[in-house]
């Protein structure tokens, strides 16, 4: 490919292999060290500190696009032989720093390699995800995908029905792999899982329908946003691509909204170039994202990268705490059911604790340990009007359509994140109208039980 420029252009070429070097050997250094350590640093050194004037963290690049040193400089980066940003709807430094970030972290524990590539917002990443293999759909083309899943990726993929003509087939037993296999056949273009799913928190069994996906020659995607790599990583389980919405527990703050896709090399597909199934996050990157316009902002970049330098503690303490509080739920007289996977009553338990670890659990505990995330469910005896009595008596819980935050936040799925599927919709998902959707934040587990404690006593 280099045989196609002048030599002067080479000079840049040669110059981008030095740098693509570099960040090669950061990379595979990096691999080698802890959850923490890449979740601290990612490929952000110290000689990379001295070549921004000693900036501890990675520098914040607002500036929409790159001055180039010549007429030579510009067309090596513009052709993509040579690593630089141009302008930031393609690539930004401090948005390659995330994403080189969340690649090594949901690489955690893989053999292989990962490449990363961040959105705007969760669903962008979703979509850019999915979109690329639905083109030229015929006769029967399908695809399978979770039905407890959140409402706007159910809304986002019923579309592909109705204006693709793709036949959207829906998994409603999610734990029950026999209800994937009859669904998935020879025009099917991917598989489609939420692990654990919001808000029912079901679950599926991933190694299994990685198998059924790839015996098909087609990708397994799985949005695994309620985990975060900190407690699973599903590339590592058999998964090709995993979506995740950034602006939950990632960005644990609240001051950001981002999404991002992370996917293994190589991967399977019926449709698109060899460029694509090659390394699938990068041609997103360059080509798809550049085109689509979706990239995330720097400031948010800046926001996430910060708030990722303490995720597993995070989400090792709300986790904690989401057991102590699912338990308290199951015991009130109000409380019809609860949804979490933590529970030994909760019928995704087994495959709950075959898969959901703490990175490094062995390190604090002295063995691994399950943690079952910080999100839960719970039905409020006596209907819809009696859980929207308990959600509005609510003091300390924030009432938002958020979750994975610092601070506890509650919702009702069936008139907000789920309205807009419709009845039929939310009985195909399983998702009765009386559900309360909790995240539980970094507060003391005893206040979140005793305002829980005072909403639900309230109702008579």
């Amino acid at each position: 490919m280099s045989n196609e420029f002048s030599p002067e252009v080479q000079k840049y070429i040669e110059k981008g292999e030095k740098i693509l070097a570099h960040q090669e050997k950061r990379r595979q250094e990096m691999k080698k060290k802890k959850f923490d350590t890449i979740a601290v640093h990612g490929i952000y050194g110290v000689e990379e500190a001295l070549e921004h004037q000693g900036s501890l963290l990675e520098p914040t690049f607002f500036t929409p696009a790159q001055q180039f040193a010549d007429s030579n400089h510009l067309e090596a980066v513009n052709a993509y032989v040579m690593p630089g940003w141009a302008y930031t709807r393609i690539i930004n430094p401090t948005i390659t720093y995330l994403e080189e970030t969340l690649a090594l972290l949901e690489g955690y524990g893989y053999k292989g390699d990962t490449g990363a590539a961040a959105f705007s917002s969760g669903m962008a990443a979703i979509y850019m995800a999915t979109n690329p293999f639905i083109e030229n759909p015929e006769p029967g083309t399908n695809i399978v995908v979770d039905a407890k899943c959140y409402g706007g990726t159910f809304m986002l993929l019923s579309r592909y029905s109705r204006e693709n003509g793709i036949e959207v087939r829906w998994v409603t037993d999610s734990a029950n792999t026999e209800d994937w296999v009859q669904k998935v056949d020879d025009k099917t273009r991917f598989v489609y899982a939420e692990m654990p799913s919001n808000p029912g928190l079901s679950l599926v069994d991933l190694e299994a329908i990685a198998v059924l996906a790839h015996d098909h020659g087609i990708p397994l995607i799985v949005d695994s946003t309620l985990t975060t790599p900190a407690l699973m990583r599903p590339i590592a389980l058999g998964a090709d691509i995993v979506v995740h919405s950034v602006s939950k527990a990632m960005a644990g703050s609240g001051s950001a909204i981002a999404g991002a896709i992370i996917s293994k090399m190589d991967i399977p597909s019926k449709v698109g170039t060899d460029e694509m199934k090659a390394d699938f996050a990068t041609y997103i990157k360059l080509l798809s994202r550049r085109d689509h316009g979706n990239n995330i902002a720097p400031m948010n970049a800046h926001f996430v990268l910060n708030d990722l330098r303490h995720l597993r503690a995070r989400v090792d303490k709300m986790s904690k705490s989401a057991m102590k509080i699912a338990e308290f739920l199951e015991t009130h007289e109000n409380v019809e059911s609860v949804g979490y996977p933590g529970l030994k009553s909760n019928s995704g338990h087994n495959l709950a604790k075959k898969y959901m670890w703490l990175a490094d659990g062995s390190d604090d505990y002295g063995q691994e340990v399950n943690r079952y995330g910080y999100m839960m469910s719970f039905n409020v005896k006596g209907g819809v009007e009696k859980a929207k009595q308990v959600f509005d008596q609510f003091k300390m819980i924030f009432r938002a359509t958020d979750l994975g935050r610092v601070k506890s936040v509650a919702t009702l799925p069936a008139v907000s994140t789920h309205q807009q599927q419709g009845d039929e919709g939310r009985e195909l998902a399983s998702l009765p109208s009386n559900l309360v959707r909790l995240s539980v934040g970094m507060e003391h587990p005893d206040d979140i039980i005793d305002d829980l404690k005072q909403a639900l006593d309230s109702v008579k």
